[in-house]
């Protein structure tokens, strides 16, 4: 899959953790002494929904892609606070003995970046938010209706869904204490969230705007590409 710095040959393992009482399934990828990356994936999806982002990445960086709690091949606890996520991406850094990452969250897996970013300070060098969802009541949310869909809890749907339709407010306050230098991606007029909303609360936070819907790592993963680079770079 290529060479990585110093001849080091980039490639991904699935591999499986133990953290705050239970396991979670991670994709690594890349050279584990380069510094870490973190990606989190959204809602219903896995660590496959980074393909495509993952080698790109591990060129440079150490890169960790873990199934959340209730998606893919982690374990389905039955029980599904956006919080817990962000503790068990904390544990799972501090298992892997990773001190500091620059953590990249789309959606749901944005939501769970920035509260990781609020409860473990330390461990986030810089935080993306791609496309997450406004830590403000969201209007016009359909009901959820079950279906044939698998890879993921149907319990943990129902539990997420009013922790984001009807945030905390002291999300927003959380947010307004953040450290990290932070860029937010919105997927501009096709996207069902208003990310500009969440980036006005982070202090310092570039916004950058793809229209490109919801789905800006897929629908312009080039584009995508180039402007996390460019703060990664920054």
């Amino acid at each position: 899959m290529g060479q990585g710095t110093g001849g080091y040959r980039v490639s991904a393992v699935i591999r499986e953790a133990a953290v705050n009482g239970i396991k979670l399934t991670f994709r690594e990828e890349g050279d584990p002494a380069s510094p870490a990356l973190v990606l989190l994936h959204g809602r219903t999806a896995d660590h496959n929904d980074w393909n495509g982002i993952t080698q790109h990445f591990a060129a440079r960086h150490h890169v960790i892609a873990p199934d959340l709690r209730g998606h893919g091949a982690s374990e389905h606890p039955g029980s599904y606070a956006v919080a817990d996520m962000a503790d068990d991406v904390a544990g799972l850094l501090r298992h892997l003995g990773v001190d500091r990452a620059v953590v990249v969250g789309h959606s749901l897996g944005g939501v769970v970046a920035y509260l990781l970013a609020m409860r473990h300070p330390g461990l986030v060098g810089r935080l993306v938010l791609e496309d997450p969802p406004q830590p403000y009541p969201l209007e016009g949310r359909p009901p959820l209706v079950e279906d044939d869909s698998t890879g993921f809890d149907w319990r943990m749907m129902h539990q997420t869904e009013p922790q984001l339709a009807d945030p905390d407010p002291a999300w927003r306050d959380g947010l307004r204490q953040i450290t990290a230098p932070t860029l937010v991606l919105s997927g501009g007029s096709a996207s069902p969230f208003r990310s500009e909303r969440l980036a006005e609360l982070i202090p310092g936070a570039r916004l950058v705007t793809i229209e490109a819907g919801h789905l800006i790592h897929v629908s312009a993963r080039r584009e995508f590409r180039r402007v996390v680079d460019e703060f990664l770079a920054g």
